[in-house]
Parts: C-alpha cells; sequence; structure tokens
C-alpha cells in the first residue's frame, strides 16, 4: 500500500460522512457522529460509547447523549447507504451469480434484563440457549464485493405485550414482535425502494423453514435459492402441468430424494467449488421439481429441490428454489453456496466494527448504534474495491482481502502532542488507549492493505467458497 494511499484514508471518510450532514441538524451533532464513527472504524477492543469517547477526548454522557437523544436522521442514514450501495453494485463485475443478497442473523450475550429486546433465546455465538438479543439482517454481494444493506433488532413477543417495558426502553408503540421472515421480507422490500436489484436471494436453513417466507418471495416474484432443513415437506411433482392434489400431505426432504424415482433414476452431477484458503470442494448434486406444503397448504411453486452431497465430509443439503425450468443443479448450487461470501461480512461487523459491542438500555441508541456500523461498513468494502482496482488483473494480490503481513505504521504521538486521535491525512481517528507512543491502525487501512499485500486469491478466511 503506497503512502499517498494511506494519506487519502482520511479524507475518503471525511468525504464518505459528508453525505450525511443532510441528516444531522447541528454542527456539534455532525462532529459527535464522525467521532464515533472513527471510533466504529478504530483498533479499540470495545466500540461502545465510553471508550471511544475517551479515546476521542469527548466526555463519555455527551457521546451517550448523541446515541440517545440528539435530533438527526438516522433512519434517513438508513436509506442513504443501501443507495450508495446500489450504484456501488451497478459498478461491479458479477460473475455468473450476478447480486446475490442473503437473509440472516447475528446473535449477542447481554446480561439483565434492561437491553432493548433482550431475553433467553437460542444463541449461535455460544451455541446454546442464553441471555442475548438477535438483529435480522439483509446482506449482499457482487463479484469481489460484499456488504451489509440492513439490520433490524428482533422483539420477542414477550417484550412487544408488555408495552410499559417497552417505553421504558425507548421501543415506539408501533414496533411490535413480527416473526423473523416476515422481518426479511420487509428488508427486501426497503432494498427495492432504495434501488437495489437483487438477481437472487439466499438464506439458511432457520429462514428455509418457514413456507410464508417462500410465498412472500414468490409474490414479489424475488428470485431464491435457500437452504431448508432436511424435514422440509414437499412432494414430487408427477409430471408438466399437474396440481399438489388437495389433502394429500408431503413428505420430508430427505425422505423424498431417497425414494422417489425421479431422484434415483438421475445420474449425479458432479461439481468443483473453489475455496479461498484450502483445496477446492468437491460435490454431487441431483434436483427435481417439488411442491412445497405447510400449514396454509400448498405453496404456488413448482420449486426445484436440490440435493448436495459432499464425499469428503459426508454432508449433505437440501436447497429450494423458484428458478425456472432448465436451471441447472450447478447453478443453483453455486447460488446457493454464495451465502458463505456474504457472511464474512457479519464476522467483519462482530469482530472489527463492535456491532454486538452495544451496551445501552435505549432502542433508538441501538439502532443509530446498529446504522452506523453498517454504513461504515459500506465505507469499508467501498473503499477495498477502489484499492483493488487499482491492481493489475494480473495481480492475484487484487482478489479478495485476508490476513497479510503487518502495515506500517501510519502515525505517532509526538512527545508533546497530546491530540488523542491524531490520524492519517490530518484526520482524527481514535486510537486504542495504550500508554506512551501508540499506533493508530482502523478497520479500513487493515482490509486495503491487506488487499494490496496478499500475494495470490488464497487470503480468505478458510472455508469460504466462492464460486
Amino acid at each position: 500500500m503506497t503512502g499517498a494511499q494511506l494519506e487519502a484514508l482520511g479524507p475518503a471518510l471525511a468525504t464518505f460522512l459528508e453525505g450525511f450532514r443532510a441528516h444531522v441538524r447541528s454542527a456539534p451533532t455532525f462532529e459527535h457522529l464522525r467521532t464515533y464513527s472513527r471510533g466504529l472504524l478504530s483498533d479499540l477492543p470495545r466500540k461502545t460509547a465510553e471508550p471511544v469517547a475517551l479515546a476521542a477526548g469527548t466526555p463519555v454522557r455527551t457521546l451517550q447523549e448523541f446515541l440517545r437523544d440528539h435530533q438527526w436522521g438516522h433512519a434517513a442514514l438508513g436509506h442513504d447507504v443501501p443507495k450508495r450501495i446500489a450504484r456501488v453494485l451497478l459498478a461491479e463485475s458479477g460473475a455468473d451469480t450476478g447480486t446475490v443478497g442473503l437473509i440472516d442473523e447475528t446473535r449477542a450475550v447481554k446480561k439483565g434484563t434492561k437491553t432493548p429486546g433482550v431475553g433467553r433465546q437460542y444463541l449461535g455465538c455460544v451455541g446454546k440457549v442464553d441471555n442475548g438479543i438477535v438483529t435480522v439482517h439483509l446482506g449482499v454481494t457482487r463479484g469481489s464485493y460484499r456488504a451489509l444493506l440492513d439490520a433490524d433488532l428482533y422483539l420477542p413477543a414477550d417484550w412487544s405485550e408488555d408495552r410499559s417495558r417497552c417505553r421504558s426502553a425507548g421501543i415506539p408503540d408501533d414496533v411490535v414482535h413480527r416473526p423473523k421472515w416476515r422481518m426479511a421480507l420487509e428488508q427486501v422490500d426497503r432494498a427495492r425502494a432504495n434501488g437495489v436489484h437483487l438477481d437472487w436471494l439466499t438464506f439458511d436453513s432457520e429462514y428455509g423453514k418457514s413456507p410464508e417466507l417462500l410465498r412472500g418471495l414468490d409474490d414479489r416474484t424475488q428470485a431464491f435459492v435457500g437452504e431448508v432443513p432436511s424435514t422440509f415437506s414437499c412432494r414430487v411433482v408427477a409430471r408438466s402441468g399437474a396440481q399438489p392434489v388437495p389433502g394429500v400431505k408431503g413428505q420430508e426432504a430427505r425422505d423424498v430424494v431417497r425414494q422417489a424415482g425421479a431422484f434415483r433414476s438421475q445420474e449425479w452431477q458432479i461439481l468443483r467449488l473453489s475455496r479461498a484458503t484450502a483445496e477446492d470442494q468437491v460435490w454431487r448434486a441431483k434436483r427435481v421439481r417439488v411442491w412445497a406444503s405447510g400449514a396454509a397448504g400448498w405453496s404456488p411453486g413448482p420449486y426445484w429441490l436440490v440435493w448436495a452431497c459432499s464425499d469428503q465430509t459426508g454432508e449433505e443439503k437440501f436447497l429450494v428454489s423458484n428458478a425456472p425450468v432448465g436451471s441447472t443443479a450447478e447453478a443453483l448450487v453455486r447460488v446457493g453456496f454464495r451465502r458463505a461470501a456474504v457472511e464474512h461480512v457479519f464476522r467483519i461487523c462482530k469482530s472489527e466494527l463492535g456491532f454486538t459491542h452495544f451496551e445501552g438500555r435505549n432502542y433508538v441508541a441501538l439502532r443509530r448504534h446498529l446504522g452506523l456500523c453498517v454504513a461504515m461498513l459500506g465505507f469499508v468494502a467501498e473503499h477495498t474495491q477502489q484499492l483493488r482496482g487499482e491492481k493489475s488483473p494480473g495481480d492475484r494480490g487484487a482478489g479478495v482481502p485476508g490476513p497479510g503481513p503487518t502495515e506500517p505504521r501510519v502515525a505517532r504521538a509526538g512527545p508533546g502532542d497530546h491530540d488523542t486521535g491524531l490520524g492519517v491525512g490530518g484526520h482524527r481517528v481514535p486510537p486504542a488507549p495504550q500508554s506512551g507512543r501508540h499506533r493508530v491502525q482502523t478497520t479500513t487501512r487493515r482490509s486495503a492493505t491487506n488487499a494490496q499485500n496478499t500475494k495470490n486469491a488464497k487470503a480468505e478466511t478458510a472455508g469460504k467458497i466462492y464460486s
């Protein structure tokens, strides 16, 4: 990474944030937005209001009030970020899968009973039922680009039924419990309204188990390839043009693929899926047309049911898609496995941007924290793509970002320098709390430097599958 590129990071962030100035009523509030955003990009071990404020030399209560009480349009910012991402997507090469959206969720352990939406629920981050919150998201990938478009807090039913508790947490009366599949559809609608076109949508089996989600995507004519549980209820389409028979129950997908003649008589299609940091994965796949059934009866359909098996691991996956007749098993599997590329951004958000670090008791503050995290990830993704584009096509380092050599020191505090946030380009970036001379790093510089210094395309997190 060149010195000029490092110097450009500070002004680039300032320019990025200027795009949101119209949503902030006062200059001091906008400066707090800049402070908090730079804190999210810093190397602070915790990205909450207190450590960000202390590192920036801002009173802690002031930054807490900025999140909770100040007048600024965080909802409007939530529309501007997807609109900006929509423009970036138009300039990206989509390879063979186009623009793929992902519905997924993030879970975080939280103590106590005051954090909005907190409660005992299954938390994948610890692999058990525990006290915590769940947020639902829509991510997107096209080519090597990936980012988040949306974030929303899941409100458990017991919270929704206790409006006094909701008001104490600042949750408006019109914010009520919605099933996660409904929240997912709402996020798809918002993305469309903000100009984001998704060639495909994918999701894991937790969302695929909801027939209502499939029907909702059909109603929106949104193409999807999503994973479903092995117990997914369906029945093979007997012949072209045939309709499901009312009153006839479906079978579980794991039984259909082993018993249906349409599967037994079909040859396996062998697929080789490359991975960034490990040997290629080889999967066998078959697909057949099915009707899907649920509590409300048969879904519109018919759908493709894809059965994918890995001889290396013994793993099997079941995918369902509303792709048109003629779609190959290979095409459907490649789209469905793009989920791994988008899931990468969730790990970046949690490990580098403090996505789950929020500590507070106010709903508005939580929404604003999530929204700024999404915005900063958009900045990181956009700037990384720009640096990647500066490299020649033949340079393998222009591929995906990943672990690389330690970046050079960017700025040091001089013996008499009391500006705790001096960073690149003369712009203040809150550093980690360290004694004496300290090193200032940002998530953006890490991603950009990794993209520059990585010497081959095997620089992605282990286990990622790319088409």
